[in-house]
């Protein structure tokens, strides 16, 4: 049976050969265009790459890019791909949760690489090979656990999705000091929330929960949502 024939974008996002053309050889690759726009996004964030800006990085036309690239929103998947790299190895850590935490600190930290990964359109599942190659070594860090495919699936997505966001405001406090800026909500609505009106919020405000700790509120609020998503796994490990 013959192989099915895939899209342009896929065959190019997994680099598999284009048919021969007639005509000189290509000036431009995939990889040259590719490569331009990550620098371009590095430089000036994810807003600063369009393809006329990436043409005129690399010398040529708009339209000399199309042959490569069929859009931008194609140009974006294919820049988070190689952006992201292939996932590190993780070697054999001493159980399921070390893993998951190895992996999803590997992951923050090629987000801190890239910052402009985070502003990338979550148009689907990933599906390049890089993206797949992460997703191959948590399947791995879970693979002991005994929880079925689709479970390891949704941990998948819990875990990359807290990584993501958890980074995305990260990075909107970089703009203030986040101590200070939690420091000074907590003082202002312990102020304005009466306990009448709303008891439970008026407990919190003031006990004081805001006020600095020491530690980096992101390293802070990036652990404690993780080791609350592991002991969520950890419980339905338990009832498998």
């Amino acid at each position: 049976m013959p192989d099915r024939e895939l899209p342009a974008a896929l065959s190019r996002l997994w680099r598999r050969p284009a048919p021969p053309r007639g005509g000189r050889p290509a000036e431009l690759d995939v990889d040259r265009v590719v490569s331009a726009a990550v620098d371009l996004a590095d430089r000036d964030g994810l807003a600063g790459v369009t393809l006329q800006k990436v043409a005129q990085h690399l010398g040529f036309t708009k339209m000399a890019l199309y042959r490569h690239v069929g859009s931008k929103d194609e140009l974006f998947e294919l820049m988070a791909d190689h952006a992201t790299g292939p996932a590190p190895d993780l070697g054999e850590p001493p159980d399921w949760r070390d893993g998951v935490r190895q992996w999803a600190t590997a992951v923050r930290a090629r987000y801190a690489e890239h910052p402009w990964l985070v502003d990338v359109p979550m148009a689907g599942p990933p599906r390049g090979p890089n993206a797949i190659s992460w997703v191959d070594a948590l399947l791995r860090a879970l693979r002991g656990t005994g929880l079925d495919l689709g479970t390891q699936a949704g941990v998948l997505n819990a875990v990359s999705g807290h990584v993501r966001n958890a980074t995305l405001l990260a990075r909107q406090y970089a703009a203030a000091d986040q101590a200070e800026v939690e420091r000074d909500y907590g003082r202002t609505l312990a102020e304005l929330v009466e306990p009448q009106r709303f008891p439970y919020a008026a407990g919190l405000f003031g006990a004081q929960v805001f006020e600095p700790s020491g530690v980096d509120p992101a390293d802070h609020d990036f652990t404690f949502g993780l080791d609350l998503i592991l002991d969520g796994v950890a419980a339905a490990i338990a009832r498998r």
